[in-house]
């Protein structure tokens, strides 16, 4: 039975899957099958992947997702069930043909665009009647009014038993197909495929836990060994084909299980990145704004005027001149993926060096990361600029991140392949090659290389001083006591921290 036709029978509980595609320990998809009939459904919202932040190569993973969730509800007895339009309107749809009990979703962290979207969904199911159960589905938690406590009840959530799967009566409507790159306008896009099932997380996750993971802690760092050495689960994280109670309950049983105390010190630095990427998703959770504007207001207007598209484009693009830099821009490029470590040096050089808008660099950037998450993403990217105003600046100088996370050049050589001829002594700072120097390696600057935009130490220095003349401006210290009050714990969160040099986020997953 398609959607159009006479309603029958009792009505359904719409299940409305978005960053949840998955059919083990979800909730809403339990809660709803103990209510009545369920109809699980996803809209493809061409609205929504015409923002400036999305890409094909996350619409390419999140529809493979879709395909095997469908596999999974059809064994359940109820396949999911796609329908491509406005939310609203394709609820309406499906109101009239079936009628609907209720409405189930998890909450989402999302950014502007589809908190106004809920809010007219909220405003449709009202307006019929139709109770909407949206039910925490992470560690992040609405409306917060601070901090305290935060942490002992993200532990508590994430200790609750994972929930499996319930049986499904059919509903008896046309699934509908899954729609392709093209349909959205997406595309052409070079990332590599990153199989998207739970299946194949599951899968980097054991691996991780088993053997890969020993010398995480490490290994996270650098770009030569990361890809390997980190788990790698960031998509699945992102896209919720694993729910983070799974992944982090999985970690701590294996921990149980390992003599080598470098492993459970490994995993112990695992699970509080667990906690972190929750961490920092809250921020925008309790401050929607952020998105938009300096969570600070007396960086307003600070790097505005001076933005550069050309080196936003060079920067984008890996042709910085900074070998490093723009082997991790050709590489995200190409892969979708990058280490927070060199997450945090390429931002902070976009930010600092370059002296580029946060909210510029941002969008392009977005579109890179296969794992985009609008909680993250914002908060991190603020974070990294120094508009937070209660963080430290971290100005990363992309040459001694070169020569201490790949002083072999070996990751370098194979992004920036015009590189492969420059001599070791020189991969990290081609500039000081000599013009005969730079013949012998087939690498003369300005031909086959980009020459360096900046001189990295004098920008740094320049960008320091102009934030923290803002930093001592009228109003800064009240503006810090307000930020502080409402993003920080007085309370220590009782699991563990990450080290203080990667306190920053939770990329390396």
């Amino acid at each position: 039975m398609g959607v159009g036709q006479p309603m029958r029978g009792e009505a359904l509980n719409l299940v409305w899957f978005k960053r949840d595609l998955r059919v083990f320990d979800h909730e809403a998809l339990v809660r709803a099958a103990e209510a009545g009939p369920v109809l699980p459904l996803y809209i493809v919202e061409p609205e929504l992947w015409a923002q400036p932040v999305a890409a094909a190569r996350q619409w390419r993973f999140v529809a493979g997702a879709l395909a095997r969730l469908r596999e999974g509800l059809a064994e359940l007895g109820a396949p999911l069930v796609v329908r491509m339009g406005e939310a609203v309107a394709v609820l309406e749809q499906i109101r009239e043909a079936r009628g609907v009990a209720a409405l189930w979703s998890h909450q989402e962290t999302g950014d502007a665009w589809s908190y106004r979207r809920d809010r007219h969904v909220a405003d449709w199911a009202q307006m019929h009647g139709i109770p909407w159960r949206e039910l925490q589905g992470g560690g992040v938690i609405r409306r917060l009014g601070n901090r305290d406590g935060w942490a002992q009840k993200w532990d508590r959530q994430m200790l609750r038993p994972a929930l499996g799967s319930p049986a499904l009566p059919p509903h008896g409507l046309e699934p509908g197909a899954i729609p392709g790159e093209a349909d959205l306008g997406l595309g052409p896009d070079p990332a590599e495929a990153i199989e998207p099932t739970p299946e194949a997380g599951r899968a980097l996750l054991e691996g991780f836990l088993i053997s890969r993971g020993e010398d995480y802690r490490r290994a996270m760092s650098s770009p030569v060994t990361a890809y390997d050495a980190c788990s790698r689960l960031s998509p699945h994280l992102a896209w919720g084909t694993l729910s983070t109670r799974e992944v982090y309950q999985e970690a701590i049983a294996a921990k149980r299980f390992h003599e080598s105390r470098k492993f459970r010190q490994s995993i112990d630095s695992f699970t509080a990145r667990l906690h972190w990427r929750c961490h920092f998703m809250q921020k925008l959770e309790d401050e929607p704004e952020i998105e938009h504007r300096c969570m600070h207001r007396v960086y307003d207007g600070l790097r505005e005027p001076d933005h550069d598209p050309a080196r936003l484009e060079a920067w984008v693009t890996g042709q910085t001149g900074w070998p490093l830099v723009d082997a991790c821009m050709r590489a995200l490029t190409a892969t979708g993926w990058l280490n927070f470590r060199m997450r945090a040096m390429v931002v902070s050089v976009a930010a600092y060096h370059l002296w580029l808008d946060w909210r510029k660099f941002g969008l392009p950037l977005a579109r890179l990361f296969t794992d985009f998450e609008p909680g993250i993403h914002w908060s991190q990217s603020q974070m990294q600029s120094g508009t937070t105003g209660i963080n430290t600046l971290r100005v990363y100088n992309p040459v001694k991140q070169s020569k201490d996370q790949d002083p072999e050049g070996v990751f370098i050589r194979r992004w920036c392949p015009e590189l492969a001829g420059v001599p070791s002594n020189r991969i990290h700072e081609p500039w000081k090659m000599k013009p005969e120097e730079q013949r012998a390696a087939s690498c003369v600057l300005g031909e086959h290389y980009p020459r360096r935009l900046v001189d990295e130490v004098k920008a740094a220095r320049e960008a320091r001083e102009k934030v923290y003349a803002r930093r001592r401006a009228e109003g800064f210290e009240e503006g810090k006591a307000r930020i502080l009050k409402k993003h920080a714990s007085r309370r220590r969160p009782r699991i563990e921290h990450p080290p203080k040099e990667d306190r920053q986020g939770n990329f390396d997953f």
